[in-house]
């Protein structure tokens, strides 16, 4: 079973507690303005940074975490705000039309441009172009678990039970669908999607047994992983992960389902490069204070503090797997 760690972990999804548990700005008491003027005096007022997610999941709480040390770095106030919908798409679609001056940022995750896209048209679809992304910030990997009563340690367990799986997933166009969706095609297994609007009624559907497996981030599980109430059954990742070292990889179980989530800054295109250097800077300054590293390790976290050419080798490397894999085995994800 997976080794228990002492540290005190912020719970992903405990909304209200986990939202407030990262204060809402990053205030150092200097400048207090709205917006500035050019970028030679950057910043000289507030920087927004949007979530296109609800208050308290992984998404939200890196965002704060990030807002938080960047703004003390700065001396100007970091609100979060938060504006959930679409996997991202709707706060993504704002940020790209916003002014490039370095006053409104955000975090996004690595499937609204790598699998959301093969969910709906080419018109629809979110493109990394469309912004500038400032650094790579951390890794989230995604974990399949049962509840106990199931019965299942495994994937050829379920394989063996010779019935249709109903697996729970936190949305159409996400990893965690992908994720599972291609774990039982390539497994021969029967299986139903039911997807949910998030990871919290995600986890409370399978913690009430109203399906059979789900897949989720291993920050979201891993509390009830530790506590007994579920049973992982294997991990996502090229290799095994240190928060949960005894889970074996579905490619360990024989097969070669590879799906992470990932998570990087971005501005909207055209930001000035003093701007883009200045956020960059602050950032890398934040990742190396021991109170960011420690909010990694509580929350399961794998840090990607790398380049954005990196971001986006990453980011076109994947899209191209996944549809390739899609296309392999006549998966849809739409719908």
């Amino acid at each position: 079973m997976p080794t228990s760690r002492t540290a005190p972990r912020r719970v992903l999804l405990g909304v209200a507690g986990a939202a407030a548990a990262i204060a809402l700005t990053a205030c150092g008491g200097v400048k207090t303005t709205s917006s500035g003027g050019g970028d030679g005096d950057y910043p000289s007022g507030n920087i927004e940074f949007s979530v296109g997610a609800s208050a308290g999941g992984s998404t939200d709480l890196i965002t704060r975490a990030l807002a938080q040390g960047m703004g003390k770095q700065l001396g100007v106030s970091a609100p979060v705000l938060n504006k959930p919908g679409a996997n991202g798409a709707l706060n993504a679609k704002e940020l790209q039309s916003a002014k490039p001056d370095g006053y409104k940022i955000a975090v996004q995750n690595a499937s609204l441009f790598t699998i959301t896209p093969l969910t709906v048209s080419p018109a629809e679809a979110t493109k990394i172009d469309s912004f500038d992304v400032i650094t790579g910030v951390s890794r989230d990997d995604y974990v399949m678990a049962t509840n106990t009563r199931s019965g299942y340690t495994s994937i050829e367990d379920m394989k063996k039970a010779g019935k249709t799986i109903r697996y729970g997933t936190t949305g159409v166009g996400t990893g965690a669908q992908l994720a599972s969706a291609l774990t039982f095609k390539t497994a021969g297994i029967e299986a139903t999607a039911v997807p949910f609007d998030g990871g919290a009624p995600n986890l409370t559907a399978l913690l009430g047994n109203q399906v059979d497996v789900s897949t989720m981030q291993i920050g979201e599980a891993i509390e009830n992983i530790e506590a007994g109430k579920l049973v992982p059954l294997a991990v996502f990742s090229e290799q095994r992960i240190p928060y949960l070292p005894d889970v074996k990889t579905a490619k360990e179980q024989g097969f070669d389902v590879l799906v992470t989530q990932y998570r990087f800054l971005t501005a909207p295109k055209g930001t000035p490069e003093s701007v883009k250097a200045k956020l960059l800077d602050v950032a890398r300054k934040t990742f190396a204070t021991p109170e960011y590293k420690k909010f990694n390790e509580d929350n399961s976290l794998t840090p990607m503090e790398v380049s954005p050419q990196e971001v986006l080798t990453a980011l076109r490397n994947d899209a191209t797997t996944y549809q390739a894999q899609l296309g392999k085995f006549g998966i849809s994800l739409a719908g």
